[in-house]
């Protein structure tokens, strides 16, 4: 019985952890996607676009991963996963979910992405800050992620580390550009670093998922990686001419379900079609 208990709270911790990875790429897909036809330029208009896509490719493919780990859950179980209403509908009628159901109908509290991605977009300035801070992370994370015990997730990383590899060169590129650009171009971006920096520590804090995940050889040690996040940031950022706040105190709270009202606009959006259509298929 004791095994048993492990392997489902194994289970579980696994699927959150996969959850936590889908939720920030689908949320951080969406912001970009918000740029689509207002872009400051054609060509940057474009490229915001194809990195959104990029980032709802890969919630896709670990929204897949995710729906196969929770059909496999005991039935118990599966009752206690999820509070939000639709899912339970789902849950109770014991049918298969799928990687629609884990996009389009769970709640705000069942998300466990972190708090910097759902933040809005606000000017390009903000965008480049908060593309800049998660892209670095997300470079580091798949580069580690490629040697999990699991084998889904370390094929997912080794794919999206070349789209990402690309992200973040382009917000560095950018990042610097506008903070060695025009004086209104350098203060905007230093506003953005100062309002969005106390959202960069939940990217490398570890919480009990990525804990047991690390434990089990299938997540990485994000403190390995908050290293190399900095030792990155730092380099672009003296490159830009800008200073890193000082402030050592961050936000938290978006792995535990606990966000901020920005998401709960952002899932009205983009869930409606859905909710407004039940079982809708494209």
């Amino acid at each position: 019985m004791i095994e048993s208990n492990q392997l489902v709270n194994k289970a579980t911790s696994q699927l959150s952890y996969t959850l936590q990875i889908a939720d920030n790429a689908l949320i951080m897909g969406h912001r970009l996607s918000e740029w689509c036809g207002h872009g400051p330029i054609l060509e940057q208009d474009i490229a915001l676009t194809n990195i959104a896509l990029d980032h709802l490719g890969q919630a896709r493919s670990l929204y897949q991963y995710a729906a196969e780990q929770f059909n496999a859950l005991p039935a118990a179980e599966k009752e206690k996963f999820f509070v939000s209403p639709a899912l339970q509908s789902i849950i109770a009628t014991g049918k298969a979910m799928d990687e629609d159901d884990m996009a389009y109908l769970r709640d705000g509290w069942d998300f466990r992405n972190v708090l910097l991605v759902e933040q809005p977009n606000k000017d390009w300035a903000y965008t480049v800050v908060r593309s800049l801070c998660y892209d670095a992370f997300n470079f580091f994370f798949y580069t580690a992620l490629q040697k999990s015990n699991d084998e889904t997730l370390a094929a997912i990383a080794e794919k999206s580390l070349k789209e990402v590899t690309y992200h973040l060169r382009w917000s560095s590129e950018w990042a610097i550009r506008l903070g060695d650009g025009t004086e209104e171009s350098n203060k905007r971006i230093k506003e953005a670093v100062t309002d969005r920096w106390q959202y960069t520590g939940e990217l490398y804090t570890m919480n009990a998922t990525d804990k047991a995940m690390q434990e089990a050889g299938i997540g990485t040690n994000l403190d390995d990686i908050k290293a190399k996040w900095q030792e990155r940031i730092n380099a672009v950022m003296s490159e830009a001419g800008l200073d890193i706040p000082s402030t050592g105190w961050m936000q938290h709270g978006g792995k535990e379900g606990r966000h901020t009202e920005h998401l709960g606009y952002i899932l009205a959006e983009l869930q409606f079609m859905q909710r407004a259509y039940p079982n809708m298929e494209w």
